[in-house]
Formats: C-alpha cells, structure tokens, sequence
C-alpha cells in the first residue's frame, strides 16, 4: 500500500506546499503592488479557495468519466499557469488573476479518488492519514522556508519554486503512480447522474461535516495570530510575529500525533462516529480556552485542543466520503464534498472577521462553541461509516453474472469488477448481512 499511495501523497504535499509557501508573507507583497487596497490583499490571499470550490465537482466529474491520471495532469499544467502569472505579476489585478487561476487546477478530489479505487476500503483511513501526514509536513516546512526565500530573495520566487515543484509533481505521476484499476459496472445512464450524489443521506452529512471542519478551522487561522499579537491593552498577548512558532509547533506535533489512533479506532474498531463525536468535543473545549484564557499559556492550551480535535478528522473524512459513494461516483462525490469545504474556508474567514471587527474574541469563542454544539447533534444522529462491508471474489471461482444479481437482495449495497485484479467486490449491510452470508449466496 505504502508504494501506491507515497507517490499521490508526494504530489499533493508539492500542492499544498506552494499554497502555503506564499502565506505567511502574500498579504505584505500584495498591498506593494499598483492599484492594491486592503480589501484586494485580502482576495488575494483567500481568493483561491473561491475557485477551488468551483471547479472540485468538474474535476470530480470528469474523473470518473476520464483517466484520473490524465485528469491530474490538466488540473496540474493550470495551476502551474496560475503560478508563473502570478511571478511575473507587476500589478494587483495580474496577482488576482494568476491566484484564481492557481486554485482552477482542483485537483484534490482526484487524488482522493485515485486513493480509493488504489486502495481497498479496510486500509483507506490509514492512506488518508499518510496522505494527511505528508501535508502537515509540507505546511510546516512552508511556514519555516516563505520568510527566508521571501526575505532574501522576493516573494515572486516563491510563486516560481511552486511552478518548479509542480513540474516535478507531473514526473513523479507519470514515472511512480501506479494505473487505477479498470472497473466495470452496471448503472444506468440515468443512475450515473451528477445529481445522484445528492440523494445518498449519508453522503449529505459528510458534506455538512466538510463545511464545519473547514469554516472552524478558518476562525482559528484568523484569531490565532491576532490574539497572539495584539497589544494587551488591546486584548492581545503582544507576542511578536517571530514567535508564533512557539504556538504552532507543539500545535501540529499534538495534531499530528492525534491522527494515528483516530484512523486505528475509526477504521479497525468502526468508531468512526464516535472518533467524529469526540473531535468535535475537543474543538468546543479548544475554542473555549482560546476565547476566555487569561494567560498566553493558556491560550496555547486551547490551539493544542484545536489542532488536536481538527487533526482527528483528517485520516477518516475523504475514507467516509469514498466509503459511502458508489464506485461510479467517487471523483464525483469528493468533488462535492471538497466544495463544501472550500465554501467552508470563505464562509468561516468572513465570520471570523465580522465577529471580530464588531464584538471579540469571546463573542467568537461563544458562536464557535454554538456550531459546535450543533454539529455534535449532526454527527451522532448519522448513520455509521462502518456498518458497510466489502467481500472480494476471485472471477476465476465466481461467475460475474451470479455476482451482479445480488444488488436485487436489499442487503447488498451494489457490486462491480475490477478486471484489473480479476475480482468482482460485493458491498453490504453488516447490520443486515454478513460476509460468510454473502458467499452463501453465490455457492
């Protein structure tokens, strides 16, 4: 598994971390350049996450209907594009432009899909953790490299390096990933619909969880820093910018290390929904700290209770959404789910904002602790990611029309071949049916 999944994980570390490069020093570098105002600065800096939630579901889509591989490849040649404009921007409405351009390239829900199809769903959590992992990574080392390269050497190199790294990534795609399986299946034109992704309750709820998991975790990005910084009579802590590192590297150890038993618990043992429950949990008791802490230490408690909850649910969210997609619409319903949370970091960045502008840092603390509330009440009243089941059949033991004829028994979520491997895979109801039930069927 570790071969098959490294590669993509390479890839998507190499995006992330030309996102996150420009960071830490896009807003000072954008408010220098003709024409800027605040306000621009601010959409330059958000104004990718815009069109990555526009174009998630395309890309999605065509995944499913192309070669992920090659779908990976465009996506990738426009963010590249989206860089190199964005280098040689001389004005703020060129940086505009090469940054929306960068985030059109949405390539996420690919790589998530390729992971699903490359891996069976019993391993799914633990590819998603080391996929997660591989990020966490390349965001910390962004936020070490950016001041440096930007400082030295200018901002527009770093646009450059991104460009570089992704030319990298398409060698990596194309020398090191390994070819999706092909799957055959037999759903109707009409069944294959985009629309169709919307009808699955469950799928419907694990889109809502993006939106929350990615709107809170805006609100914390944008009071962190400002906490942290703000004079104390102005009801900051006035640390300086310098050492803000002090707050983040204890954060994402403590995240980082959350995230293998949550992965263990929520695939192995099949509490996923109680590992969901429990992360929203520690997020409420977080945001608390950070809102109300009367000591900078205090405060750092609460981020580490941050990181902690919000880094439970990076190695199960995508596994969940693969999980409950049938096989025919996963880039699809990644797409969608990636769209949630993209409108989730746009959503959460004006509020926190708004919030913050006209009330405080409590006030914040208080609404986040009401979403909170609200979004444990949705997650506990879902229904289980682990109640589904697969069986996997060798075609030469298995005959493929025998196999199709179960999706009639309402225990039998669907079926499908992979002639790649030769196998057909049966999905059930574990609370309706079990496995050896299943082959029973077919003897």
């Amino acid at each position: 598994m570790i071969k098959q999944i490294m590669p993509l994980s390479f890839i998507v570390a190499l995006r992330f971390f030309g996102l996150f490069i420009v960071l830490p020093v896009l807003s000072i570098y954008a408010l220098d350049l003709p024409g800027s105002t605040p306000f621009l600065a601010g959409v330059v800096v958000g104004g990718y996450a815009v069109t990555q939630a526009l174009f998630q579901v395309p890309f999605g889509v065509m995944s499913d209907k192309f070669d992920r591989k090659q779908v990976l490849l465009f996506g990738t040649l426009i963010f590249i594009a989206g860089s190199v404009i964005s280098a040689l921007a001389d004005n703020i409405y060129m940086l505009l432009f090469g940054r929306f351009l960068q985030g059109a390239g949405a390539i996420g829900s690919v790589v998530s899909a390729m992971i699903a199809d490359l891996v069976k769903e019993e391993q799914r959590a633990h590819a998603m953790a080391i996929m997660g992992g591989t990020i966490a990574l390349s965001f910390a080392a962004a936020m070490v490299i950016a001041p440096l390269v930007g400082g030295y050497w200018g901002v527009d190199k770093l646009f450059w390096l991104t460009a570089i790294l992704s030319v990298v990534s398409i060698g990596i795609l194309f020398t090191a990933v390994p070819k999706p399986p092909h799957i055959v299946h037999s759903y109707s034109e009409e069944e294959s619909k985009f629309f169709e992704v919307f009808k699955d309750k469950a799928l419907t709820r694990m889109y809502i969880t993006f939106l929350f998991h990615s709107s809170i975790m805006t609100m914390a990005f944008f009071i962190i820093p400002v906490v942290l910084t703000q004079a104390v009579d102005a009801g900051g802590f006035g640390w300086a910018k310098s050492e803000l590192w002090k707050v983040y590297v204890p954060a994402m150890i403590f995240g980082f290390l959350a995230m293998a038993p949550a992965a263990i618990f929520g695939e192995k043992y099949g509490k996923g929904k109680e590992v969901f429950m429990i992360s929203v949990a520690v997020i409420f008791l977080g945001f608390l700290a950070m809102g109300f802490a009367p000591s900078a230490w205090l405060f750092v408690i609460g981020v580490v209770l941050f990181f902690i909850g919000f880094n439970m649910f990076e190695p199960l969210l995508q596994s969940f959404v693969a999980k409950f997609a049938k096989v025919h619409q996963k880039g699809a319903a990644l797409g969608v789910a990636n769209t949630f949370a993209y409108t989730g970091i746009f959503l959460g960045g004006l509020l926190a904002g708004w919030l913050m502008q006209h009330y405080n840092k409590e006030t914040l603390a208080l609404v986040v602790a009401l979403l909170s509330i609200v979004w444990f009440i949705w997650v506990a009243t879902m229904p289980s990611p682990n109640n589904r089941g697969n069986v996997y059949l060798p075609l030469a033991l298995f005959d493929r029309e025998r196999v199709a004829s179960l999706t009639d028994h309402p225990a039998i979520v669907e079926s499908y071949i992979n002639e790649t491997e030769q196998i057909a895979v049966v999905k059930y109801d574990k609370d309706l049916i079990d496995e050896d039930e299943v082959r029973g069927m077919l003897s």
